[in-house]
């Protein structure tokens, strides 16, 4: 079934000192809900479409996964927004630590996470790959030539994986971790290799976005907006070059500088 990325409304604008009813774009918001083994596991409100690759980098990201064929079934009626599967293992210790806080140390792991699953299914970033000025300015304005659906709605977040040259895919989707679970998904159902592509996202470099990019597997990560303190350090931790705040010809460069050849 095809739904819409987007639907147009009647709404009310005030503009020029008046109210004036125009049509207006409005963003889809989608439940997906997702059963493992006949339990009911998680629900995801998303844009409805890839909506494969979103179930499958979901589930990745989450450590419920390490490659598509640990699904045994997979069945996704997105009629109704259910998706059933059943995998070649159980999940119970991995569903029991899905939002369970970290407070210890954690010796041996970066010490900022603060949930247990995520210091488990991250991972410190062994990439070669680097990447000159040119190619950062280049990929950022890419990213924002293809955001169609943001330009029309004003209410998406925009994602994108590449290898700097030939290789580009890109997401939408009203959740920002939603489209880097459809990026994680694309390369898991196509077997491509992560560990030398480049993530270049929209939207703040947080945290919890830091934690994605490196479950995903990637080293570098693009952003036209900046980080927090806690991404920075994250991002030290787990060798990932973060950069940031890319404006016509200037960006920040907020970790492992190294990647970075001028």
């Amino acid at each position: 079934m095809t739904h819409e990325v987007y639907v147009t409304n009647k709404i009310m604008r005030f503009e020029n000192n008046a109210l004036h009813e125009v049509s207006d774009h409005i963003a889809t918001e989608f439940p997906l809900t997702i059963y493992i083994n006949n339990e009911e596991f998680a629900t995801i409100v998303c844009t409805p479409e890839y909506m494969e690759e979103l179930i499958i980098g979901f589930l990745a990201s989450e450590g419920i996964i390490r490659k598509f064929s640990d699904i045994e079934n997979f069945h996704l009626d997105d009629s109704k927004g259910l998706c059933h599967i059943t995998l070649s293992h159980a999940i119970h210790s991995i569903h029991a630590n899905h939002s369970k806080r970290l407070i210890s140390s954690c010796c041996g792991k970066s010490r900022q996470f603060y949930f247990v699953n995520d210091m488990q299914t991250s991972k410190v970033s062994t990439t070669d790959k680097t990447i000159t000025p040119e190619e950062v300015i280049r990929m950022k304005q890419h990213l924002q030539n293809e955001s169609k659906a943001f330009q029309v709605t004003g209410g998406l977040h925009n994602a994108a994986i590449s290898d700097g040259g030939n290789f580009y895919i890109h997401r939408t989707d009203i959740g920002r971790h939603n489209a880097m679970d459809k990026l994680y998904g694309y390369c898991i159902l196509n077997r491509i290799p992560i560990k030398d592509k480049i993530l270049i996202f929209s939207g703040r470099i947080s945290s919890e976005i830091l934690i994605k990019a490196s479950k995903i597997g990637v080293g570098i990560i693009l952003s036209k907006s900046a980080p927090t303190d806690l991404a920075i350090k994250l991002a030290d931790d787990l060798n990932i070059t973060a950069i940031g705040f890319i404006r016509d010809d200037s960006f920040n460069v907020y970790s492992h500088p190294k990647r970075l050849i001028t």
